[in-house]
């Protein structure tokens, strides 16, 4: 996973012809018809992968929802899925970690957004002709009481109870929390202990992509985030911290747990939260 969780420029112009490559714009559609896509892209606006509806923890849709979308745009479970937004690859990231939560083997987070593209690249604003399909959802199996192993068969997510096993263990190197959201946002109220670390600094905004590896590897390391550690990421409602996840998968971080309630959850327990600029 850690290899083909990012798709880079050049993978992608080389593979522009190849029929089980799938473009999968999630910006909004006036963007997609208005502004241009990538050629050969099907858009699917992000809103439409969130669930404001169940009482399940965080934002995540049921699988039919899953499977209707995917089915409408004509993808295929066995292809290669290349998700991009123009937001950094937030909401593409977040998207991603849906899809790979259902269990779609093979999906890529474009390494770069939609601007970034069109500077140097071709777009169009042609639609793209496609069949629609009949998508079949695997739902990754839960693994709340032990560490995720991401392999076919476990999801990354953690639950509040996971959260509240590691703060009664404040002094293990063994974990680290990770809180991805601003500062403000932090200093107001965070998990005990958490290290601040901005999704938005893995990102080079003026080249509109993500860092070099070497580079992406130090940021972390400088914030306390080691392979060696178990990361359990958490932001608001899970997608700022997608887009982390995704980028320390493709760093090769194994133990990387996704908690998809957040402090939206975690709040709503009555969970300690930790306030001032702490971490």
């Amino acid at each position: 996973m850690s290899e083909t969780i990012v798709a880079s420029v050049d993978w992608l112009e080389d593979h522009r012809e190849d029929p089980s490559v799938r473009l999968l714009d999630v910006r909004d559609a006036w963007e997609f018809d208005g502004i241009g896509h990538l050629p050969e892209a099907v858009n699917v606006p992000f809103d439409e992968f969130r669930d404001r509806e169940s009482d399940d923890p965080g934002t995540l849709p049921g699988q039919s929802v899953v499977e209707s979308l995917l089915g409408s745009a004509g993808v295929e479970s066995a292809e290669t899925v290349v998700v991009y937004d123009d937001t950094y690859g937030v909401f593409a990231a977040r998207v991603l970690v849906t899809l790979q939560l259902y269990g779609h083997d093979d999906v890529r987070l474009l390494e770069t957004d939609y601007s970034g593209w069109a500077r140097e690249h071709e777009t169009s604003q042609e639609s793209t002709a496609f069949e629609e399909t009949v998508y079949e959802a695997r739902p990754l199996d839960p693994d709340h009481n032990h560490e995720p192993d991401h392999n076919r068969d476990t999801s990354p997510l953690v639950d509040a109870e996971t959260i509240e096993a590691v703060l009664e263990e404040p002094d293990s190197n063994d974990h680290v929390l990770v809180d991805t959201r601003e500062r403000e946002e932090f200093e107001t109220g965070h998990l005990p202990g958490a290290v601040r670390f901005d999704w938005r600094s893995t990102v080079d905004e003026d080249r509109r992509r993500l860092k070099p590896r070497d580079d992406l590897e130090e940021l972390f390391a400088d914030h306390g985030i080691t392979p060696d550690k178990r990361v359990i990421l958490y932001c608001n409602t899970a997608r700022r911290i997608s887009h982390t996840y995704v980028v320390l998968r493709w760093l090769g971080f194994e133990r990387v747990g996704f908690y998809e309630g957040s402090l939206t959850e975690w709040e709503a327990r009555d969970g300690v939260i930790e306030r001032g600029a702490s971490g």
